[in-house]
């Protein structure tokens, strides 16, 4: 079948790189190119230097179902398919493909609709995770379901390593999901409209740490925050990017230094006993260890980490 590839992120590049060895992309359709930096350069999607790379025709919209539905009905294609595109369909799109929209959706729906999935099923500690294909709807991640498959959550996975092994999981998912459709197999099964939730965007600063959390908690934070916008707190005026945690030994208030040494690292209180800050990124600098900062700064115990 002729299909249509919607999509903006890495993740939507990672997805078009499984599809197109199996499936006719006719066209990729991404947003306009973005000012980035202090020169405000343009700067294609990843999904456009992807297909760009890929010799797939790259079409690009402000929002697609004002201003791009004439140029891509003309295309004849039979069905299109999303993956993280952030741009809401109209049903006059969406009705100019015979099979309609296919969505790759990085959680087990109904779980999770919205933005964020990955990094939410890591803050709430989830065993499983997985993709979603499902049909789309005006209605956000509201569509009937095609099919789903489940991955595992590494015990150490962050949000990035997680993208990744999802991103290539939803590509296989999608060109199965396209196999069934053009056999005349699919079938499509609808939500469960009770068990639904919902998780909005991250934001970049959404990244601080709250120290009244438990251990376990701290590190579901910091691994579903990194790569982005990285977990931080701010040690004697100055911030601090926590990329990975162990649980601590040591009891003590929250927020507060408990050690600072060679034995313990820079471990701080929290609810419930303390965690070690044991990957860092301090302000200014590289990546290190927490003994290797402290052989360099010195922090008093006690201090309060904000």
């Amino acid at each position: 079948m002729k299909t249509i590839f919607l999509g903006t992120p890495d993740f939507s590049a990672a997805v078009l790189e499984k599809l197109v060895a199996r499936h006719d992309v006719a066209a990729v359709v991404t947003g306009l190119d973005k000012p980035v930096g202090r020169g405000y350069e343009l700067r294609p999607s990843p999904l456009k230097e992807r297909a760009l790379a890929l010799g797939i025709p790259v079409l690009q919209y402000e929002k697609v179902s004002r201003d791009g539905i004439d140029e891509i009905s003309a295309i004849g294609a039979d069905v299109a398919v999303t993956a993280a595109f952030g741009q809401i369909l109209s049903e006059k799109f969406i009705s100019v493909f015979p099979y309609g929209v296919l969505n790759v959706h990085a959680s087990l729906l109904p779980k999770y609709r919205g933005a964020s999935p990955i990094q939410w099923a890591l803050l709430n500690g989830d065993e499983y995770t997985g993709i979603t294909i499902m049909k789309t709807v005006k209605a956000v991640d509201a569509g009937d379901i095609l099919l789903q498959r489940r991955l595992r959550i590494g015990e150490k996975e962050t949000a990035g390593e997680l993208f990744d092994r999802l991103a290539v999981l939803g590509g296989e998912c999608i060109c199965d999901a396209l196999d069934l459709v053009e056999r005349g197999e699919a079938v499509f099964t609808p939500q469960n409209e009770a068990e639904a939730t919902r998780c909005g965007m991250i934001s970049k600063g959404d990244g601080v740490i709250d120290f009244n959390s438990s251990a376990a908690e701290i590190d579901c934070f910091v691994r579903a925050m990194t790569p982005w916008p990285s977990a931080f707190c701010t040690l004697n005026g100055k911030r601090i990017k926590v990329l990975g945690v162990l649980p601590g030994e040591l009891r003590g208030e929250a927020g507060s230094v408990l050690a600072a040494d060679e034995s313990h690292g820079l471990t701080v209180g929290c609810n419930g006993g303390s965690v070690r800050l044991a990957d860092i990124r301090p302000e200014g600098k590289g990546r290190m260890r927490d003994v290797d900062f402290l052989r360099g700064n010195k922090v008093e115990k006690g201090a309060k980490l904000q």
